[in-house]
């Protein structure tokens, strides 16, 4: 019985002992030293690719697409035939407007040869009786005149055989001024006028003709096609996209306090979750001139251009991109989660000794994980990584070195 409460009280001792010793133990906190390391500085955001030259293929009069010549993907040569938009009564109207054409054609020249070839040849072969008509009785009257020389003819029928004469010259006369007044310079004009008209509607309806077939406007690739055969558009309708696919532009979104550290010409690189483990490279282009909202951001579109010499990016895509804006060599470095914030500034917890101390810090370059130090620490200080209780400068630690 006196064994067994010694052993109790013994027990008693041991579970107290070890409570106080529990309480007084400083708590193990995870450290990381400062180093020296390259650091390059990154800026990661999202953006959206657009082709670094393109232009828009739309229609320019309203019809039926009688056939679509093109694919999605499809490299084309300028000029090449994209589509053609059908409409029958254009085809109507050019095979009316050539007959009309020369039809007036026809008729201009009929008088500028002097009038219709019907009213002509009526006129010409009366002129060719008349002066047939006229030689034989000039024959007549010179006859008539010999004869009266020698009494053999009476002055009576000498001037009735002149007087024949004067009238089939009078006949011949007026048949050649009707000839001459068949057409008038009024009559030429109109009938310019009318083929000019004639040949300004076929002109017209050949335009419409050639406004059906729609050309790739430059030489590239096709994408964003928005239509298909036997689809009916209207004039303006937007038919597929044409540009340079091998150097994209991609609108790089960055939020505001960070467009300090962009600069032109700094390198960019470019992923889409599309295509994991791909990766395009590029160059700042410019930088942008006014900051507008993106959903719930304040940003400036930075241009960015990449290369994409197989194509497997695509416009209209939205893509994350990272920047970077700063390689700085043999900088000294720390966990971005070793940075502390207050009211009075940004600092860290040092360990000295076995405790911790707070430290002013001054940061400048940072990529994705780390930040550089420039003023407040020293190569091999070791610095306090976030731990679940919460530290105050003066607390005892035990401290565990990461990595160790």
């Amino acid at each position: 019985m006196k064994k067994g409460l010694l052993t109790l009280v013994a027990v008693a001792v041991v579970v107290l002992g070890w409570g106080i010793l529990r309480k007084t133990t400083p708590p193990s906190i995870g450290f990381t030293r400062v180093r020296r390391a390259t650091l390059t500085s990154t800026l990661p955001t999202n953006g959206k690719v657009e082709p670094f030259e393109w232009q828009a293929m739309r229609a320019e009069r309203a019809g039926i697409l009688g056939r679509v010549a093109v694919r999605d993907g499809q490299t084309v040569a300028k000029g090449e035939v994209v589509a053609t938009i059908s409409d029958p009564s254009i085809q109507a109207d050019i095979q009316a407007g050539e007959a009309r054409v020369a039809e007036s054609r026809a008729n201009l020249a009929a008088l500028e040869n002097g009038g219709k070839p019907a009213e002509l040849a009526d006129i010409d072969s009366s002129l060719k009786q008349a002066q047939l008509q006229l030689q034989q009785e000039q024959k007549d009257a010179a006859t008539l005149d010999r004869l009266a020389a020698k009494q053999a003819a009476t002055a009576a029928e000498v001037e009735a055989a002149r007087q024949k004469v004067r009238q089939s010259e009078a006949e011949i006369q007026g048949l050649e001024q009707r000839r001459k007044a068949l057409v008038g310079k009024t009559d030429v004009a109109a009938a310019k006028a009318r083929l000019e008209d004639a040949q300004a509607a076929l002109d017209l309806a050949r335009q419409r003709a050639i406004q059906g077939v729609v050309r790739a406007p430059m030489a590239g690739v096709i994408y964003g096609l928005a239509v298909r055969t036997g689809a009916y558009v209207n004039p303006g309708d937007l038919l597929a996209d044409v540009g340079q696919l091998n150097r994209l532009r991609v609108r790089v979104y960055v939020d505001e306090p960070e467009l300090g550290g962009v600069a032109e010409g700094q390198p960019v690189t470019i992923t889409w979750q599309a295509l994991a483990g791909k990766t395009w490279s590029g160059k700042v282009e410019r930088k942008p001139a006014s900051i507008q909202p993106l959903g719930t951001r304040q940003v400036g579109e930075v241009i960015c251009w990449i290369d994409n010499p197989g194509h497997d990016l695509i416009p209209g895509t939205n893509v994350d991109a990272v920047i970077r804006t700063a390689v700085v060599p043999n900088a000294l470095i720390i966990p971005k989660e070793t940075l502390r914030r207050d009211s009075q500034g940004t600092f860290v917890l040092r360990l000295a000794e076995d405790t911790v101390e707070r430290r002013a810090v001054t940061i400048g370059a940072a990529s994705i994980g780390a930040v550089q130090v420039t003023q407040g620490l020293a190569e091999g200080d070791a610095v306090a990584l976030p731990a679940e209780i919460a530290l105050r400068p003066g607390d005892r630690v035990t401290p565990v070195m990461n990595g160790t």
